[in-house]
């Protein structure tokens, strides 16, 4: 007579409403065709990074502390000391927005839901790595075999950004180790003018004498909606 009480405790548990943050970018258990990719700018755009970097080794201490004092992944604000021209870094934005996202590889992400409510984004080929990643909708942190991923503020990126304009969710672990430190970040959202969405990752492992000794990064684009749904047994080629 207790069968079906702890039966139907089993469903509820394994058919949970679907977190927030990943709304509107997946469904269930329904794989969705991704595209591991790079952003790159015209070739023309190497002559200006040429120059700010012959003009960073020049003057590395001022160059350190205004890229501190930056937005990260955008370009630098117009100086002097860039090494550029007014009129050559005017060129240089020009240049950076006509970037594009160049796909390398075709693969396959699905959302999951597995026992200690948790939720995962599985993932085929290069970015398999994702795949050991849970996420815990009631503490809202992402949990890595290297630890506890916590909620930072929601990204809002400028269309400058090297992604483009884009909003969503991201979660980072920095830990200290024996050894040296690990950071990771995990963020998934959607472009604020495109109909794609974005998984972003990257893990980094530096020892105590400051060198890297692990740098994974992937970005992850896929269509929104049923453009971007596979079916059910296909494998992306």
């Amino acid at each position: 007579m207790k069968i079906i009480p702890i039966l139907l405790f089993l469903t509820i548990s394994l058919h949970a409403e679907m977190p927030k943050v990943f709304k509107g970018l997946f469904e269930k258990d329904v794989p969705v065709k991704a595209s591991i990719g790079i952003v790159v700018p015209p070739q023309e755009i190497e002559k200006y990074i040429a120059k700010v970097e012959a003009s960073a080794r020049k003057n590395k201490e001022w160059f350190a502390e205004y890229t501190k004092a930056s937005k990260p992944g955008a370009p630098l604000p117009f100086h002097e000391n860039l090494g550029l021209t007014k009129e050559e870094y005017d060129d240089y934005l020009a240049l950076w927005a006509k970037r594009d996202f160049k796909s390398t590889e075709d693969v396959m992400l699905v959302l999951r839901e597995s026992f200690g409510k948790t939720w995962s984004i599985t993932a085929t080929g290069e970015a398999g790595i994702i795949s050991t990643l849970r996420y815990d909708p009631e503490k809202d942190v992402y949990r890595s075999p290297n630890g506890e991923m916590k909620r930072l503020e929601d990204i809002k990126a400028e269309a400058t950004s090297i992604l483009g304009a884009w909003s969503g969710h991201e979660w980072r672990l920095e830990e200290e180790m024996g050894l040296g430190k690990i950071k990771e970040n995990f963020a998934v959202g959607r472009y604020d003018d495109k109909e794609y969405g974005l998984v972003v990752y990257r893990v980094q492992e530096i020892s105590s004498e400051g060198s890297r000794l692990l740098d994974k990064s992937l970005v992850l684009r896929f269509a929104l909606g049923k453009a971007g749904h596979l079916p059910t047994q296909a494998k992306p080629r």
